[in-house]
């Protein structure tokens, strides 16, 4: 099984918003940047829909050590879901975005991990940078 990293990053201009994402995948000397956004949406709706386009273009079952600045994004894969599946996601935000998650990461195994935002992560501060620009480019619509 491959192993890849992904740095995802999210971004609202306004929550509710503008909002882009950006997504890093790297594997050996390989990197690929899933980009996109919405002209409404939600900081914590960009963080997720960073890291499942980004496990979109996997063609293959891979291990994915993720790496974003979101605790909502890797508390909810490392602690909360398991909870809110057995709830059937009552009272969750975003439900329609973390049952697109689980779909299309059963075949992966994700490693999620909490990063520092705006600290001295360079892959970080890149997703950071586009996420916004993405964004942007639906404020000026």
């Amino acid at each position: 099984m491959k192993r890849i990293t992904l740095y995802s990053d999210g971004s609202s201009l306004g929550n509710p918003g503008a909002g882009g994402y950006c997504g890093i995948l790297s594997y050996k000397e390989s990197e690929k940047i899933v980009k996109g956004g919405e002209r409404e949406s939600t900081n914590n709706r960009m963080e997720l829909k960073a890291v499942i386009e980004s496990l979109k273009t996997l063609k293959e079952p891979c291990e994915i050590d993720l790496y974003s600045d979101s605790i909502y994004v890797v508390k909810g894969i490392k602690e909360w879901l398991q909870n809110w599946i057995k709830k059937n996601f009552k009272n969750v935000k975003n439900p329609d975005l973390w049952m697109e998650y689980i779909e299309i990461s059963k075949e992966h195994k994700v490693n999620a991990n909490w990063v520092k935002a705006h600290a001295d992560n360079e892959q970080n501060n890149r997703c950071d940078k586009i996420a916004k620009e993405e964004a942007l480019k639906f404020k000026k619509e």
